[in-house]
């Protein structure tokens, strides 16, 4: 699921299941794997941290948030510890908190599985409605971008010469942006990889950043941008 159609799909269904709205899959926002390369995932180990594809939905003051985007996770955390096919979903409400569910989300015998148990189920005369209540009783939701502030990973290629790193970070600068960390990593030719970690910030002014440091003359290609989720 290169392009997170399908996790956006499902996260569109879960987010109707745990707020009683109707399925609203044109309002996730959705961003693929397609950009993530394996240097990043190496460098974002070597910072402590995993790259999962991620899918968020939260009600707020302003509406239904639907997210589904790679985003970085804390390594030592229960997301950044996932193996292989296994999913995991945390639910975090007022009172109880947060509480994680973990198991296999691929392969036939977790399919095969699930298949049987909603037969047995109907063989045994237990139906409910799929989304808890009838789905005429949905509400229709009022859907909202995310806008709460996160730090983010930017991973850059800059031209090797005096004055590159100066540029982006006025660029950052002007943008609102404070740096938390940098590294640059060695390398054989004329660019040079350089990796970033944000304060907290907004996306709109990352995206306002990303864009300015395409028009400069020492950032080559398109520069990468992921959010980081503390959980």
């Amino acid at each position: 699921d290169v392009g997170g159609i399908d996790a956006g799909h499902k996260l569109a269904v879960l987010a109707a299941i745990a707020f009683g709205t109707k399925v609203s899959f044109d309002a996730v926002q959705l961003e693929g794997i397609g950009k993530i390369s394996i240097d990043d995932i190496r460098r974002a180990d070597d910072m402590g941290y995993k790259i999962k594809l991620l899918g968020v939905a939260q009600i707020t003051g302003r509406g239904l948030e639907q997210r589904m985007m790679p985003c970085l996770v804390p390594s030592s955390s229960p997301f950044g510890q996932l193996q292989g096919g296994t999913n995991m979903v945390l639910l975090e409400g007022d009172s109880v908190g947060q509480i994680v569910l973990r198991g296999a989300g691929a392969g036939e015998g977790p399919t095969a599985s699930a298949v049987m148990g909603d037969v047995v189920d109907l063989a045994r005369g237990r139906r409910m409605p799929t989304f808890g209540q009838p789905a005429a009783t949905l509400a229709d939701p009022v859907p909202a971008v995310a806008s709460a502030p996160a730090a983010y990973y930017l991973r850059l290629e800059l031209m090797d010469k005096p004055g590159a790193l100066a540029k982006v970070a006025m660029v950052l600068g002007e943008a609102g942006i404070s740096i938390s960390r940098m590294r640059q990593y060695g390398h054989a030719d004329t660019t040079a990889p350089v990796l970033i970690v944000t304060h907290k910030t907004t996306r709109d002014a990352i995206d306002h950043a990303v864009s300015r440091m395409a028009r400069t003359d020492v950032v080559l290609g398109d520069p990468v941008a992921l959010r980081i989720e503390d959980i």
